[in-house]
């Protein structure tokens, strides 16, 4: 096992599209999956049944919190008694489930992964087909297709596909696993710098990129700010863990509504920081390279963009030419509140996204077309999507320099 590659946290993983078989054996309770023999591979050729503790999950792209249930899976050959009484010599290993949520949800097509974790438990994902969420667990474990009936497997998961990069780390924290990155030897000054509290997010963001002084953002804005988001997020995992620690051991004395209060306001940080984070190293790259912005500008409707080029002033004068105005809606994962962005600054028509979401569906990203909604990733993250959805997509980079020869036009 390596740290910072997958196989920290699986030590095989299993993909399959569900057959309609499958799905009407789950509908009539006969609950075993079809296509187990890769599974052979991670789960070994047991004498008789091994059950294992499993964490059941369904996604999909349309609602913020899974559906989660605990429960078990049991691995067995249906074949053994039959080789040890009549030496009929076959095998014929099977995947038993039982009901619930999950398997109630399961549909034809859905992405269904078992993953099997360093603790002998089991994950067992089911994801809505054609969703971002299902292209996204492909990527993540590196399966371009699913084309054989059967399970694909995955047991060795240290190549550099494997290497666990910031996006994701986003995917994995959507199917339940926190991986938790930290830098200790950044601990000390930041407890003197902060004075053992949480600073602002503006303040963090500055501290996180004072770290890294050798960073030009004319170097190339879309690694600067890969660069600037990673060091900020090691840098506050490291001083949350120390923050929680600290809070934890004075305990909460039976206050169990103050635990769950405790418990939210982390999650609530997290989910907060990682887009303010984003806004603020955006800001700073775009004053380092001399581009003109508002911030949060107030406009149609008290709506307010991200981010206005050149500036409210100009958006504001109806003189101004509109083909010279652009929008940039900033969101670091999208899901389906993309949308939200077209409501936005109604002189100008064809509007920007930057997000930090790996290999959104095509269906997504095709109805950003069509809403006329330009995607803008770090080019880094390119590498997620399809060569199709390539062609249309743009970095970091070309967006500044759209930005810029709009900010220089005499038109």
């Amino acid at each position: 096992m390596k740290h910072g590659y997958l196989s920290q946290y699986f030590d095989g993983v299993a993909l399959k599209r569900l057959s309609a078989v499958e799905v009407d054996m789950i509908s009539s309770h006969q609950h075993e999956f079809n296509g187990v023999e890769g599974l052979r591979e991670i789960l070994g050729e047991p004498a008789g049944k091994v059950r294992y503790e499993a964490k059941f999950m369904y996604l999909t792209d349309y609602e913020d919190d899974p559906i989660i249930e605990d429960g078990f899976l049991t691995w067995y050959d249906a074949r053994q008694k039959a080789r040890l009484e009549r030496g009929v010599m076959r095998y014929e290993y099977r995947l038993y489930f039982p009901t619930n949520q999950v398997s109630q949800c399961a549909a034809v097509g859905d992405l269904l992964l078992i993953a099997k974790r360093p603790n002998n438990t089991l994950l067992a994902i089911v994801a809505e087909r054609e969703t971002t969420i299902a292209k996204q667990i492909m990527w993540l474990f590196g399966f371009s297709s699913l084309a054989h009936p059967g399970f694909s497997i995955r047991e060795d998961l240290e190549t550099e596909q494997d290497r666990i990069a910031f996006a994701s780390r986003f995917i994995l924290e959507s199917i339940g696993i926190v991986v938790e990155t930290t830098e200790e030897t950044w601990l000390d000054a930041m407890l003197q710098k902060f004075n053992g509290c949480f600073p602002t997010t503006r303040e963090f963001s500055a501290y996180a990129r004072s770290t890294l002084k050798d960073i030009n953002p004319q170097d190339g804005p879309d690694d600067v700010l890969m660069a600037w988001l990673e060091r900020e997020e090691i840098l506050f995992r490291t001083l949350e863990r120390h923050l929680i620690g600290d809070r934890l051991a004075d305990g909460f004395d039976g206050d169990v509504d103050g635990f769950i209060s405790f418990s939210l306001s982390v999650q609530n940080r997290r989910k907060s920081r990682v887009g303010l984070a984003l806004e603020n190293h955006l800001e700073c790259l775009f004053a380092e390279l001399g581009v003109r912005y508002s911030r949060t500008a107030i406009t149609e409707n008290k709506t307010k963009p991200d981010f206005l080029f050149p500036g409210h002033t100009e958006y504001h004068d109806l003189g101004f030419n509109p083909l010279n105005l652009t929008m940039l809606g900033v969101k670091s994962t999208c899901k389906d509140r993309w949308r939200q962005v077209l409501a936005e600054a109604n002189r100008i028509e064809h509007k920007h996204l930057l997000t930090l979401e790996a290999a959104i569906s095509s269906n997504q990203t095709d109805e950003m077309q069509a809403q006329k909604l330009q995607l803008v990733l770090p080019q880094r993250i390119h590498e997620s999507y399809t060569q199709a959805q390539r062609t249309w997509i743009i970095d970091l980079s070309s967006f500044i320099g759209l930005v810029k020869e709009r900010q220089h036009s005499k038109v």
